[in-house]
């Protein structure tokens, strides 16, 4: 006879609870979303949590060293041209009211 859905689910729990499951959540902006989905069709995973979990098993073998410039936040870096430079060098600020 075929399971219940109760009892397809209370076996679900206790294989989770057997394997130490734990689920884990995030939200992110589309920009990032659109990077996962980028990611997934480049190497033909078709599950989120798989893909995460491939990223961080990969990021984790390649070691401190391996991983450090995956992990790192990217940031602008800012580049004042010589003309900007010279027009902030010659910036005479307004005289504040008294």
């Amino acid at each position: 006879m075929a399971k219940s859905q109760q009892q397809r689910d209370n076996e679900l729990v206790e294989r989770r609870k057997e394997l130490d499951d734990r689920e884990l959540r995030h939200r992110v902006r589309p920009g990032i979303h659109e990077k996962l989905q980028d990611l997934m069709a480049w190497h033909g995973i078709t599950e989120k949590s798989e893909a995460i979990q491939l990223m961080i098993m990969n990021a984790h073998a390649a070691g401190p060293a391996g991983s450090a410039s995956h992990l790192s936040i990217p940031r602008h870096e800012i580049t004042i041209s010589p003309n900007v430079a010279r027009a902030l060098a010659e910036f005479v600020p307004p005289a504040e009211p008294d």
